[in-house]
Protein backbone atom coordinates (compact mmCIF):
# COMPACT_ATOMS: atom_id res chain seq x y z
CA UNK A 1 0.00 0.00 0.00
CA UNK A 2 1.39 3.42 -0.92
CA UNK A 3 1.79 6.09 1.78
CA UNK A 4 -1.08 8.11 0.24
CA UNK A 5 -3.32 5.02 0.16
CA UNK A 6 -2.51 4.32 3.82
CA UNK A 7 -3.44 7.90 4.80
CA UNK A 8 -6.65 8.03 2.77
CA UNK A 9 -7.68 4.59 4.02
CA UNK A 10 -7.48 5.95 7.57
CA UNK A 11 -9.44 9.07 6.57
CA UNK A 12 -12.22 6.93 5.02
CA UNK A 13 -12.40 4.77 8.16
CA UNK A 14 -12.75 7.87 10.35
CA UNK A 15 -15.43 9.28 8.04
CA UNK A 16 -17.31 5.96 8.37
CA UNK A 17 -17.33 6.40 12.16
CA UNK A 18 -14.73 3.76 12.99
CA UNK A 19 -12.93 4.25 16.28
CA UNK A 20 -10.87 2.52 18.94
CA UNK A 21 -9.51 -0.93 18.20
CA UNK A 22 -11.17 -0.98 14.76
CA UNK A 23 -8.59 1.62 13.66
CA UNK A 24 -5.58 -0.39 14.89
CA UNK A 25 -5.26 -2.12 11.49
CA UNK A 26 -4.00 1.17 9.98
CA UNK A 27 -1.03 1.58 12.34
CA UNK A 28 2.27 0.06 13.39
CA UNK A 29 2.45 -0.89 17.09
CA UNK A 30 4.75 2.07 17.80
CA UNK A 31 2.74 4.68 15.87
CA UNK A 32 2.57 8.24 17.17
CA UNK A 33 0.74 11.43 16.21
CA UNK A 34 2.39 14.83 16.60
CA UNK A 35 -0.03 17.77 16.53
CA UNK A 36 1.62 21.13 16.15
CA UNK A 37 0.10 24.00 18.20
CA UNK A 38 -3.37 25.06 17.04
CA UNK A 39 -6.59 26.61 18.37
CA UNK A 40 -7.79 23.39 19.97
CA UNK A 41 -4.38 22.29 21.30
CA UNK A 42 -2.41 25.50 21.88
CA UNK A 43 0.61 23.55 23.18
CA UNK A 44 0.36 20.83 20.56
CA UNK A 45 0.59 17.17 21.54
CA UNK A 46 2.52 13.96 21.02
CA UNK A 47 0.20 10.98 21.26
CA UNK A 48 1.11 7.26 21.22
CA UNK A 49 -1.15 4.69 19.55
CA UNK A 50 -3.12 3.57 22.62
CA UNK A 51 -4.05 7.17 23.39
CA UNK A 52 -4.85 7.88 19.72
CA UNK A 53 -7.31 4.98 19.69
CA UNK A 54 -8.91 6.12 22.97
CA UNK A 55 -9.18 9.68 21.65
CA UNK A 56 -10.90 8.41 18.51
CA UNK A 57 -13.64 6.93 20.68
CA UNK A 58 -14.11 10.29 22.40
CA UNK A 59 -14.28 11.94 18.98
CA UNK A 60 -17.11 9.68 17.88
CA UNK A 61 -19.04 10.87 20.93
CA UNK A 62 -18.51 14.53 20.01
CA UNK A 63 -18.94 14.41 16.25
CA UNK A 64 -22.05 13.67 14.22
CA UNK A 65 -19.83 13.39 11.14
CA UNK A 66 -16.45 14.27 9.72
CA UNK A 67 -15.02 14.58 6.22
CA UNK A 68 -11.48 14.72 4.87
CA UNK A 69 -11.09 16.44 1.49
CA UNK A 70 -7.58 15.86 0.14
CA UNK A 71 -6.59 18.66 -2.25
CA UNK A 72 -3.12 17.39 -3.11
CA UNK A 73 -0.77 14.61 -2.15
CA UNK A 74 2.91 13.99 -2.75
CA UNK A 75 5.07 11.03 -1.86
CA UNK A 76 8.66 11.22 -0.67
CA UNK A 77 9.98 7.76 0.10
CA UNK A 78 7.68 6.25 2.75
CA UNK A 79 6.02 9.60 3.57
CA UNK A 80 2.77 11.02 2.19
CA UNK A 81 2.51 14.80 2.28
CA UNK A 82 -1.12 15.87 2.14
CA UNK A 83 -2.90 19.21 1.88
CA UNK A 84 -6.48 18.73 3.01
CA UNK A 85 -9.54 20.27 4.58
CA UNK A 86 -11.22 18.56 7.52
CA UNK A 87 -14.83 19.36 8.31
CA UNK A 88 -16.37 18.09 11.53
CA UNK A 89 -20.01 18.49 12.47
CA UNK A 90 -20.63 18.42 16.21
CA UNK A 91 -23.67 16.64 17.63
CA UNK A 92 -25.31 20.05 18.21
CA UNK A 93 -24.97 20.84 14.48
CA UNK A 94 -22.08 23.31 14.77
CA UNK A 95 -19.34 22.90 12.20
CA UNK A 96 -15.57 22.99 12.64
CA UNK A 97 -13.25 23.43 9.66
CA UNK A 98 -9.48 22.99 9.61
CA UNK A 99 -7.07 23.45 6.73
CA UNK A 100 -4.32 20.91 7.26
CA UNK A 101 -0.82 20.01 6.14
CA UNK A 102 -0.26 16.41 7.13
CA UNK A 103 2.88 14.27 6.93
CA UNK A 104 2.13 10.56 7.17
CA UNK A 105 5.09 8.21 7.61
CA UNK A 106 4.56 4.56 6.76
CA UNK A 107 6.38 1.31 7.33
CA UNK A 108 5.37 -1.95 5.64
CA UNK A 109 2.16 -0.30 4.39
CA UNK A 110 1.05 0.85 7.86
CA UNK A 111 1.10 4.32 9.39
CA UNK A 112 4.01 4.75 11.79
CA UNK A 113 3.68 8.50 12.42
CA UNK A 114 1.41 11.41 11.59
CA UNK A 115 2.58 14.99 11.97
CA UNK A 116 -0.21 17.47 11.47
CA UNK A 117 -0.42 21.26 11.18
CA UNK A 118 -4.09 22.19 11.70
CA UNK A 119 -5.25 25.73 10.91
CA UNK A 120 -8.81 26.06 12.24
CA UNK A 121 -11.28 28.59 10.92
CA UNK A 122 -12.77 30.77 13.69
CA UNK A 123 -15.48 29.05 15.71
Amino acid sequence: MSPVDAATSLHRALEAGESGSALRRHFTADAVTVERPNLIKPNGARTPLAEMLANSEKGVGLLASQKYDVHSALVSGDTAILRLTWTGVLRDGKQLVAHIAQFVDTRDGLISAVETFDCYEPF
